[in-house]
């Protein structure tokens, strides 16, 4: 369960479009977390998706209509209108029983806003009472025609209303034909929704359920949680460039064969996540993974320990090139990307954090054509890959460099040793048996104050972790 997720409520507004479907996964995902979800359809976005569906995700009515009544108003029910609370096989003396046992929303007025704050109860206006009280209004998706609703302030709807009416903030997850996403009007549109403080995730590029190919698919749904979830968190590394190294390296033997080990990479993909979560910008140094790249990280693939150590170096002093196709999750994000070859986001970076396992070694000399089964015994002659982490600690204008120890034993003495001998500020120590290639893992951090042990957790939990204590590091150093 996500902690920052869990006990929020969250208005999940869906628009007349195909990906209305996503919104089903996006709901449960949500409710999964722990958070209380209300559901706000368009007329045309019931069109594409019953509400009864999004009622029986989320245990709670549909509301379609700008006169829906909370379900904790005091005020008299009036009788049952199944197309508008989505009740529609069932009676009305049930459909008021399930009303009355709904639990009552959570109230702005207590708590983190203050008693000041209206409380949440039934006036008979929902644009108004759905918004007070709900952490976030996320709408996925966003048709254009919906786009150009919320920039010119109109309120045909209850949707359109409750998002002038809010008091939270708003996430849009634009959908809708690649034409009509460069349109000049939807470019404009896109602009000026931005300038008034809306939060936009996406779109992605791809197949288009038209036929055609190119930008206006809505996120996946697992993205819009992780940028949900990340709108909760305090932003502890603003306006930080953060470069990381992630997954195994593959250090050829012949055109077939290479020396590689068991890293899935998926440590050092979390601590991308964890990183733009709190308002980083993050570019990721990947060996040989197929993981997918997390929302708005810039992704640069390598092979080899040479190649790495190569992209490395290039980023650190701002001139990396950057292929189209790895800016795929910046486009992802909504980040004016253009699709042209240009310099890696920024030049240098503030944090390093080496999460690779980089091979050791690699054979001295790799053999142009496969080798042949022969005798018994094959000798290998290796060479040792340089140490990426140990030279750009000792660079003269090092950024805030953190290892990572994967050891079979005696944990505390190898990592504090590695700590020590490449004067880092940070080390993040596992057993390798605890977390090398699997989903969770336990990890314990080694700085000039000490150990500290981190509880056990998936991995994207643990990176989240360790990124509140590089802040903490990097804050105290301030």
């Amino acid at each position: 369960m996500s902690d920052e997720l869990a006990g929020k409520r969250i208005v999940l507004g869906i628009t007349g479009g195909v990906a209305a479907y996503k919104a089903a996964e996006l709901a449960r995902l949500l409710g999964k977390a722990g958070a209380q979800v209300d559901v706000v359809m368009t007329a045309a976005a019931t069109r594409f998706v019953a509400p009864l569906t999004f009622q029986a995700l989320t245990g709670r009515p549909v509301f379609t209509s700008l006169w829906d009544v909370p379900q904790d108003s005091p005020l008299p029910q009036p009788p049952l209108r199944a197309p508008r609370l989505a009740m529609h096989s069932q009676s009305a003396a049930a459909a008021r029983s399930m009303l009355r046992e709904t639990p009552p929303l959570p109230r702005k007025g207590q708590g983190e806003r203050g008693e000041s704050q209206r409380d949440f109860h039934g006036s008979g206006m929902a644009h108004i009472d759905l918004t007070r009280g709900a952490d976030a209004v996320i709408v996925a998706p966003a048709t254009a025609d919906f786009i150009a609703k919320l920039v010119h302030g109109l309120a045909d709807d209850l949707l359109a209303t409750l998002c002038l009416a809010k008091d939270c903030p708003l996430l849009v997850a634009p959908a809708m034909n690649c034409q009509m996403w460069e349109h000049p009007a939807t470019v404009r549109n896109m602009a000026q929704l931005r300038a008034d403080g809306v939060s936009v995730l996406g779109p992605a590029s791809g197949a288009q359920a038209c036929g055609e190919v190119g930008a206006g698919r809505m996120l996946e749904p697992a993205e819009l949680f992780d940028a949900l979830h990340a709108s909760f968190q305090p932003k502890l590394l603003a306006g930080k460039r953060v470069l990381l190294t992630a997954g195994p390296t593959f250090e050829a033997l012949d055109p077939v064969r290479g020396l590689t080990n068991s890293s899935s990479g998926r440590m050092g993909f979390a601590l991308a996540q964890a990183c733009v979560e709190v308002g980083a910008e993050v570019t990721v140094v990947a060996g040989p993974v197929s993981l997918p790249t997390p929302t708005g990280v810039t992704r640069i693939d390598v092979t080899g320990a040479l190649e790495m150590r190569e992209a490395v170096k290039s980023a650190l002093a701002g001139g990396l090139d950057v292929p189209p196709t790895r800016q795929k999750s910046a486009l992802a994000s909504g980040l004016d990307v253009p699709p042209t070859r240009q310099k890696s986001a920024l030049a240098g970076r503030h944090i390093f954090i080496a999460v690779a396992a980089v091979a050791d070694y690699r054979p001295a000399a790799p053999a142009a054509h496969k080798i042949k089964k022969g005798a018994q015994t094959l000798t290998l002659e290796l060479v040792a890959n340089p140490d990426i982490l140990a030279e750009v600690a000792a660079r003269p204008d090092a950024p805030f460099c953190v290892g990572f120890a994967a050891e079979s034993q005696n944990l505390a003495e190898y990592a504090e040793g590695k700590r020590r001998a490449k004067k880092l500020p940070l080390v993040v120590g596992n057993l390798v048996q605890d977390g090398l290639g699997g989903d969770a893992n336990v990890v314990t951090l080694f700085d000039a104050a000490g150990a500290h042990p981190v509880p056990p957790g998936d991995k994207l939990t643990i990176a989240r972790a360790i990124v509140r204590h590089i802040a903490e590091m990097l804050h105290a150093q301030n």
